[in-house]
């Protein structure tokens, strides 16, 4: 069996910490190893411990939830860590600016606090495996809508090196579906389809489907 997956409880209110931490640690897969109650204490753990993922309140005392996302995911923290680390926002808002100006920074996606234990925990493990936690329409509102046609910006040149399977599967990704629905609608096989994604990340120089996303919606992009 493999490790479980090592999670951060950063949130303000005590009551909450303890509800998520019950739900998590009652997973065989996952295990929480540290909480904070500040975006300061939190930035001070997570250089101090290792962890996997990390589900950061958006609003919090002194630093909130997007600055300290800036922090964590710095090149100098992230070029210390030997795996990578996943910051999954929460927010009682589905439309946050603070939200956004952390899915700008690299934080994998965001949930709403009332959000099912059922689905933080999916959530948690999709993270993990490098997706995203929330639906492309979600995303689409966050990152805001797409600007009028005389301002926006040109597409990436990295674009242009994509194959047309390639941008096929940009296109599937961008619209939400799931590497099952991309293999069924194009007729491939899901390994290829992963195989694919992985590429399309790699040229457009971005993270994870998020981040995809993000990219996609700026440049007015997408199926």
């Amino acid at each position: 069996m493999s490790d479980p997956i090592r999670v951060v409880l950063v949130d303000d209110q005590p009551l909450f910490r303890a509800g998520v931490g019950a739900v998590v640690d009652a997973q065989a897969d996952l295990r929480v190893v540290g909480e904070a109650g500040t975006g300061a204490e939190a930035i001070a753990l997570l250089d101090r411990i290792e962890a996997d993922v990390v589900l950061l309140d958006i609003r919090m005392p002194d630093v909130d939830g997007a600055e300290a996302a800036r922090r964590l995911l710095s090149p100098e923290r992230a070029a210390r860590r030997p795996r990578p680390l996943r910051i999954i926002v929460l927010t009682t808002f589905g439309l946050d600016e603070r939200a956004r100006a952390a899915i700008d920074v690299g934080a994998s996606g965001f949930l709403l606090k009332d959000a099912s234990p059922e689905f933080l925990v999916a959530a948690i493990r999709a993270v993990h495996a490098g997706s995203a936690v929330a639906a492309a329409g979600d995303l689409a509102a966050l990152v805001g809508a797409t600007p009028v046609l005389d301002a926006l910006p040109a597409p990436p040149a990295a674009l242009a090196t994509l194959s047309e399977r390639e941008r096929n599967v940009f296109d599937a990704a961008v619209e939400g579906l799931s590497n099952a629905e991309i293999a069924a609608r194009l007729f491939l096989s899901e390994s290829t389809v992963k195989t694919h994604v992985s590429t399309v990340l790699a040229k457009l120089g971005v993270r994870d489907r998020v981040q995809l996303v993000v990219l996609a919606h700026r440049h007015g992009l997408g199926g």
